[in-house]
This record gives C-alpha cells, sequence and structure tokens, in this order.
C-alpha cells in the first residue's frame, strides 16, 4: 500500500517584531538546531536560505525545526511581497532540494565550506544546580512561547544572579524583547528561584 504523498503547505505569520515574518511549514525543515544567517555569504550553508537573500528587501534569515523567519530591510511592507516569498519558500520545499547541508548540533559561529560563519545557537551546558533549573525553566516555559513569536531563546551564563540568554530571530531587535525580558522571564526565574536571580539579560548574537 502506497503511502499518500502530504501536500506542502506554507503559510505566513505576523510576530511581535514588525520587521520580521515567520513561515510555517507543514513539515520539519530543519532537524538540527536552529540557525540564523546575517547575510547570503553566512547563508551558504543553507540552498533555500541563500536565494531568501536574493530578495533585496531580506536583511536576516532565521532558521528553525518547521520554520523560517525573515527579517526585512525597511524599504518595503510586508504586505506587499509577503505572498511571494510564502509562495517562493513553498515551491522550494516541495521541490525536495535540500535545505541544510547537514544537521546543526554545534554551538556558537561555525565555518561553513566557502569560510564563512554562521550563528547557531543552542543552550550552553549547565554546570551547577541553579544553571540546570534556569535551563529547565528556559526549555519548558520560555522556548515554546518565544518560537511560536517566530525566534528562539538560548542560555549564555549564570553569575551572581545575572541570567545571560541569547535571542535570535524574530526576538533579536524586537522593540518589545526588552519588556519580555524584564516582565515575562526575569519575574518568571525570579518567582521560580526565590532569592537566586537578580537579572536577566540578553547579549548580541
Amino acid at each position: 500500500m502506497e503511502t499518500k504523498k502530504v501536500p506542502i503547505s506554507v503559510y505566513a505569520e505576523s510576530t511581535p517584531n514588525p520587521d520580521v515574518m515567520k513561515f510555517v511549514c507543514n513539515k520539519g525543515i530543519n532537524p538540527g538546531d536552529s540557525i540564523e544567517f546575517k547575510n547570503i555569504e553566512e547563508a551558504q550553508a543553507s540552498a533555500l536560505c541563500a536565494q531568501i537573500f536574493n530578495f533585496p528587501f531580506v536583511k536576516e534569515v532565521f532558521l528553525a525545526r518547521n520554520f523560517i523567519s525573515i527579517t526585512k530591510f525597511n524599504i518595503i511592507e510586508w504586505e506587499d511581497v509577503v505572498m511571494e516569498v510564502r509562495e517562493f519558500i513553498r515551491e522550494y520545499i516541495a521541490s525536495g532540494k535540500e535545505i541544510i547541508s547537514a544537521p546543526i548540533a554545534v554551538e556558537e559561529s561555525v565555518e561553513t565550506s566557502e569560510g564563512s560563519s554562521s550563528t547557531m545557537m543552542k543552550d550552553t551546558t549547565p554546570e551547577t544546580d541553579i544553571e540546570k533549573k534556569i535551563v529547565d525553566i528556559l526549555e519548558e516555559y520560555v522556548r515554546p512561547a518565544v518560537e511560536s513569536d517566530g525566534g528562539n531563546i538560548s542560555f549564555r551564563k549564570y553569575d551572581h544572579g545575572i541570567v545571560t540568554v541569547a535571542l535570535q530571530g524574530a526576538c533579536s531587535g524586537c522593540p518589545s524583547a526588552s519588556v519580555t525580558l524584564k516582565q515575562g522571564i526575569e519575574t518568571m526565574l525570579k518567582q521560580m528561584l526565590p532569592g537566586q536571580i537578580e537579572a536577566v539579560i540578553a547579549e548580541e548574537v
């Protein structure tokens, strides 16, 4: 009995960052860790993302498990190009072409075959009990919400009550990111780990 082939569908979803649109696919497109490309040279690790940079308004591309978040320059409005980009992504995925050269499971910057580097983030390995608790809270309560907004959050370090995280995708440069950090993530960590959290800050990626 033949397995029925499921048609590829992609839908566009706005994010809290007005410059970022999230394009969600009905199948997995990246089996490895989330990866953020700042320019077309970095994107040589992914043929799809490299081609997305051919659109002149594309500033950054963030590739996650089943979605792509695209950051645009302020030269156009999303409503003018969203349909074109969505259809381009859908056709590329439906064609069966390679999306990324290999599963990414490496932290920080990794050299591509062309010599450029791209930013691949996952949580820094926790070494203390408090760090393990922070990572568990971020994984269970924060990351799903951040991913639904088209971004990613990774634990970087804990030092004398200060939690440092990295933001990617729609969350990077988002006008509401600082509010989310302070009123959302910081408040949650303070409540769940009383007396151990002073502040939550974001590092530049």
